[in-house]
C-alpha cells in the first residue's frame, strides 16, 4: 500500500522534472484475490494530500461512477480542485467487478452498454453540479450576515433511466469552472470530455484513434519499460514476468532505451497532444524518465513545464466554461 510519504516523494520527483499530470489510479476493491483484503487510501484522498503538497503539477484521480454516487463524487473533485488551486482532473473509468457491486451493496451494473451508460449520466452530473454555483453566489458578507446569494444557486434537475439527482451542489463551483474531464471516447461522448484518451499496439492504431476522437485534446496511452544502470528493459519485464504477467491492456508499448522513448514521443506528438505513460516499475522508471526523457522533450519543446499559479486547464491550453446558468440568464434577458 503506498504511504503518504512515498505518494508525497513520486509527486515531488514527478513535479520537479516537468510533468503536466499525475494520475492516481483507485478501486473499491484493492489488487489481489486473497481472503483477507489489505484497505487502502483512495485515489481521491491520496490526490488531496498531494495537492496540498505540491505547487505546479496536475492531479487528476480515477474515479469510477459505475456503484458511486455522481453528487458525492462531484462533490468530492470539487474540493480537490479548491485544495489544488485550480489543477485537478477526473479520469472517468468504469468498474467492471461484480465483486465491487457487493462491496458499494448495489445491484450489479452488467453488460457494456450499462457501464457506459452509467459513466455518461455521472459525468453529466457532475459537470450539472459543478455549474449549480454560478461563480459568484459566494458573498461571505459580515455585514449583511449572507454567506450566498441564493439567486445564483440552481436546481439541475437530472433524471436518468436508474436515478435523478435536483442539487444544487454543496460545493461551491470548481476554480477552474470545469475540471478537466478524461476518458476514452468509445465509452463516453466526446461532448462530454476534455481529453480523449486513446490506445492502440502501434503508431497506426493510435494515429486512428486519435483523428476520430474528436475532443479538445488528445492523449496516448503508452506503457513504458526503461534501461536502467542496472538492467536492460528486457531483462526487467523477464524479471517481473517470472513473478506476474504484464498485463496487456492493448497500449502502445515501449521496452528500451531512453533515446528511442524520446523518438517515439516526437513521433506520437505529430497525432496527439499528450502521453499518459504508465511505467513498469514506478520508482525505477521514474528516475530515468525525469533524468532523461523529459529534459530532452523540454529541449524539443515537446513538453511545457507548468507554470505556478496556472490551472491545468490553462497549461494544457484549455479555455474555462461559461457557467450554463449564468449564460442562459443573459440570454433570457436578450430575448
Amino acid at each position: 500500500m503506498p504511504t503518504p510519504r512515498r505518494v508525497a516523494r513520486v509527486a515531488a520527483v514527478a513535479e520537479n522534472a516537468g510533468f503536466t499530470l499525475i494520475t492516481l489510479d483507485d478501486g473499491v476493491l484493492p489488487p489481489g484475490a486473497g481472503p483477507d483484503p489489505v484497505g487502502r487510501i483512495g485515489a481521491v484522498e491520496r490526490a488531496a494530500f498531494v495537492a496540498a503538497s505540491t505547487s505546479t503539477v496536475g492531479i487528476a484521480p480515477v474515479v469510477p461512477v459505475t456503484y458511486a454516487e455522481p453528487f458525492h463524487v462531484s462533490s468530492q473533485l470539487a474540493s480537490l480542485d479548491h485544495i489544488s488551486g485550480g489543477r485537478a482532473g477526473w479520469i472517468v473509468t468504469e468498474e467492471e467487478r461484480p465483486e465491487a457491486a457487493r462491496a458499494w451493496g448495489r445491484p450489479p451494473v452488467a453488460g457494456t452498454d450499462a457501464r457506459a451508460r452509467e459513466s455518461r449520466d455521472g459525468v453529466e452530473v457532475a459537470r450539472a453540479l459543478w455549474d449549480s454555483w454560478e461563480d459568484d453566489a459566494v458573498i461571505r458578507s459580515v455585514v449583511t450576515s449572507r454567506y450566498l446569494d441564493r439567486d445564483r444557486l440552481h436546481y439541475i434537475d437530472f433524471t436518468g433511466e436508474t436515478y435523478a439527482v435536483k442539487g444544487p451542489a454543496i460545493v461551491p463551483r470548481p476554480p477552474q469552472g470545469q475540471l478537466v474531464v478524461l476518458g476514452t471516447p468509445d465509452r463516453l461522448p466526446a461532448a462530454r470530455l476534455d481529453v480523449a484518451l486513446v490506445a492502440g499496439r502501434d503508431l497506426t492504431a493510435v494515429a486512428t484513434a486519435a483523428a476520430a476522437a474528436g475532443t479538445p485534446r488528445v492523449f496516448a496511452e503508452v506503457d513504458v519499460a526503461l534501461d536502467t544502470p542496472e538492467a536492460t528493459a528486457a531483462e526487467r519485464v523477464a524479471d517481473l514476468e517470472r513473478h506476474a504477467s504484464w498485463t496487456d491492456l492493448g497500449r502502445l508499448r515501449h521496452i528500451g532505451s531512453a533515446d528511442r522513448l524520446i523518438a517515439l514521443l516526437g513521433e506520437l506528438s505529430r497525432h496527439v497532444d499528450g502521453v499518459r505513460l504508465h511505467p513498469l516499475v514506478l520508482d525505477e522508471d521514474l528516475s530515468v524518465l525525469s533524468r532523461l526523457v523529459l529534459p530532452a522533450l523540454s529541449e524539443r519543446r515537446l513538453v511545457a513545464r507548468p507554470l505556478p499559479g496556472t490551472s491545468l486547464r490553462s497549461t494544457l491550453g484549455l479555455e474555462r466554461p461559461a457557467n450554463r446558468f449564468a449564460v442562459a440568464a443573459v440570454q433570457k434577458e436578450v430575448r
